[in-house]
């Protein structure tokens, strides 16, 4: 009825939209019949045999007829141009909506991308995984990144002979190369820029699109290629840690050496990324937005009306005062920043058990001894007379000599006091990404390995701490930062644990979380690139390793 009001039509709309989402979610959704009585299949009746109709799609086409379309109902019917091999033509239906750009998603584009592969038009898969990446709304997974690039390296893309195919349309995306190592390496590192790791599947699929891809590589002898064989789609990769030849393809699972960094296939020692400059204001920020996002959780919780009147910011004013006073005190900077209840807490899960202060004393003296200048957080219910001891339901009163470790330690300026109702955790990782302007005076705090005082190498302030790190909360972090984080920062420990004041090995030992980096990583040789890429399911040193060599 087109006189009909707007809000009529709106109202249909809505529930048309309603209908294609549930269409949409329909895997492979077929034709259908317009008759249910059986025919027979000789070629005489077949002509009078109705015609199957193509529900979601028909369904698309007649929403777009009336009202805007919508990024659901263009995916359907890109869907069903790709089931008929019109890979340009879903292209260009999607082109001819540009006002669907905004809301395009992954599932938009990537049945025409796999198409496009599928049908080796490479340079119509870089282009239009490109204008992808591009996207604000498009957020590629890694067996995407692995798709694209798999289909190169099947059809010989990465090769320096002379079959080497070209890519035309790569230096107008501005790409430096257009076939190659080098057109390989551009690729793993705009992949390496947006993800971290990938699948066992996605390495199964890489190992063999490169396997196939320099099966008959003139410039490779072959005892070169007669080490990739591709594998079933249903296998594994092995370890396979033989040491290769400076000019051999590398297309390996290795096992990292886990306190050496260094890969047996390749030689190279896999580094360290810290977090840059930018990163640190970024975790910072993080972490005053998550303080106050826990505030609220906890009053939530709160049975009481204790806190009600406490204002919504409460938790990330308190944390930024503290990055305020780290920034602005006199005196030499911290250089270790002790989990304090961690450590107290440490093995203490014996019968008798408690919160021991003398645990804290004796990793302040052992970190002393190191020539570090350590500051202790410690949780404000830890300062009261009488505390519940965490995960049980026994109490613990402070004695004298405990308080004079707390005590002692305030006077020397070694101990942080953090409000109640506050999370100690965002204390101590803010810590990492302090400036301590005044009391720093530009130095340069972190150790290097080779030091002549024989101290820890590493970032400073380390973070003293054996905590797991399984606050979901912290999930909201973006995953490289925290991850670059977590290798760069935090320093495990071992003592054998306190019982009151008395402990029978008065050793310390400390190990860091990480020796290299848990993401992709390329390190340069004489060959070429070596790429490592950490693998989801596979074991927490071992990587797939690539490279492939310049000629």
């Amino acid at each position: 009825n087109p006189t009909a009001p707007a809000t009529t039509i709106s109202r249909k709309n809505n529930h048309l939209g309603s209908v294609l989402n549930i269409l949409g979610t329909v895997n492979n959704p077929e034709a259908i019949d317009d008759n249910d009585n059986d025919q027979d299949n000789d070629d005489a009746q077949n002509k009078y045999m109705p015609q199957r109709i193509d529900l979601p799609t028909e369904m698309a086409i007649f929403h777009d007829l009336l009202f805007e379309p919508t990024e659901k109902s263009i995916t359907l019917r890109v869907k069903r141009l790709v089931s008929q091999g019109n890979a340009a033509e879903a292209e260009e239906l999607l082109n001819s909506f540009p006002s669907i750009n905004d809301d395009a998603k992954l599932r938009t584009y990537l049945p025409v991308l796999k198409l496009y592969c599928e049908q080796r038009n490479l340079n119509s898969a870089l282009k239009l995984y490109k204008k992808m990446r591009n996207e604000p709304s498009v957020k590629l997974e890694p067996e995407n990144y692995v798709l694209l690039i798999s289909a190169f390296a099947e059809n010989g893309y990465f090769r320096s002979d002379k079959n080497t195919k070209q890519v035309e349309c790569a230096l107008e995306l501005g790409y430096n190369h257009t076939s190659g190592p080098g057109l390989f390496d551009e690729l793993l590192n705009e992949m390496s820029d947006d993800i971290l790791e990938i699948s066992s599947a996605s390495a199964r699929r890489l190992y063999n699109a490169i396997a196939e891809g320099f099966q008959d590589d003139e410039d490779n002898t072959k005892e070169q290629n007669s080490k990739l064989k591709p594998i079933h789609t249903l296998g594994g990769l092995v370890t396979d840690n033989d040491k290769a030849r400076p000019d051999e393809l590398i297309a390996s699972r290795v096992a990292v050496g886990a306190t050496s960094g260094i890969c047996p296939c390749s030689g190279v020692k896999l580094q360290l990324i810290n977090l840059e400059s930018g990163q640190r204001r970024q975790l910072h920020k993080g972490l005053l937005q998550l303080s106050n996002s826990r505030f609220h959780e906890y009053l939530a919780s709160e049975v009481s009306n204790v806190s009600a009147s406490l204002p919504d910011d409460y938790a990330s004013k308190h944390l930024n005062s503290y990055a305020q006073w780290l920034d602005s005190r006199e005196g030499k900077p911290f250089t270790a920043i002790i989990d304090g209840a961690n450590v107290a807490y440490y093995m203490q899960n014996f019968e008798g058990g408690s919160f021991n202060f003398h645990q804290i004393k004796f990793m302040v003296e052992a970190l002393e001894k190191m020539n570090e200048n350590p500051l202790v957080i410690l949780p404000h219910k830890y300062f009261r007379p009488k505390f519940q001891i965490s995960s049980t339901n026994r109490y613990h009163i402070v004695k004298e000599d405990e308080k004079k470790i707390l005590d002692d330690l305030t006077k020397k300026g070694q101990l942080y006091h953090v409000p109640p109702r506050c999370l100690d955790d965002y204390y101590w990782m803010l810590a990492s990404v302090s400036d301590q302007t005044r009391s720093r005076h530009d130095a340069d705090l972190d150790v290097s390995i080779d030091n002549e005082e024989g101290r820890w190498p590493g970032a400073r302030p380390m973070l003293i701490s054996n905590d797991q790190m399984r606050d979901h909360k912290l999930g909201l972090l973006e995953p490289r930062l925290f991850r670059r984080w977590y290798s760069c920062y935090i320093v495990n420990y071992n003592f054998t644990a306190f019982v009151g004041q008395q402990s029978i090995d008065r050793e310390i030992g400390f190990s860091t979380a990480d020796f290299f980096s848990r993401e992709i990583q390329a390190n340069d040789t004489d060959s070429g690139k070596v790429w490592h890429i950490p693998v989801n399911d596979w074991k927490l040193d071992d990587r797939f390793c690539v490279r492939i060599p310049k000629m």
